[in-house]
């Protein structure tokens, strides 16, 4: 006995839609994962970048945009850099992005690299994005996923710009370098 055509699609389709339901939770996973790793990436990447003496006892880390991080960036909170301890500040926008000590760039959308590089420019902060070419638009450093490993690329120029050195032990690990 033959199936219809129509029972045949609707159970594919059904089907289909069981498995993306099930793949859900596991790019969730993944996606935590991701952050997780890459808040590992931000906290490295403030240890390794010469500072401005400061008597100041706060670092502050802003996410600019949509949290990507969610609580996984949260355990950086009360961490060390330097002589100073790290506080987490949430910003929708660019207001106030100055104050800062680094500023996480989130990836979407598009343009909001550029409003947060352009309010920041001449500023001593460091500027980390969440996107492919972000270190070429001038982010000092800009996280991505190649061949499912997180790397990095570093814009020394753009750091020097703003009075910030990133160490050589950093720079030797970037995947790409631009000066």
């Amino acid at each position: 006995m033959r199936a219809s055509p129509r029972i045949v699609w609707t159970a594919l389709t059904a089907l289909v839609g069981l498995l993306l339901l099930a793949a859900a939770p596991a790019a969730r996973a993944n996606e935590a994962a991701e952050y997780r790793l890459k808040a590992a990436f931000v906290y490295n990447f403030l240890n390794f970048v010469e500072w401005a003496p400061t008597a100041e006892p706060v670092f502050s880390l802003c996410i600019v945009g949509n949290d990507p991080f969610g609580a996984e960036i949260d355990g950086l909170a009360g961490k060390a850099v330097g002589t100073r301890r790290i506080e987490l500040v949430r910003k929708s926008g660019t207001d106030g992005v100055r104050a800062c000590h680094a500023v996480f760039v989130a990836a979407a959308p598009a343009d909001r690299l550029g409003r947060t590089l352009e309010a920041l420019r001449g500023a001593p902060v460091l500027t980390i994005a969440d996107s492919a070419d972000a270190a070429r638009q001038g982010a000092m450093l800009g996280l991505r996923v190649a061949n499912s490993r997180i790397v990095f690329d570093a814009n020394v120029q753009a750091a020097r710009a703003a009075g910030l050195t990133i160490s050589s032990r950093l720079l030797r690990l970037a995947s790409e370098v631009i000066q």
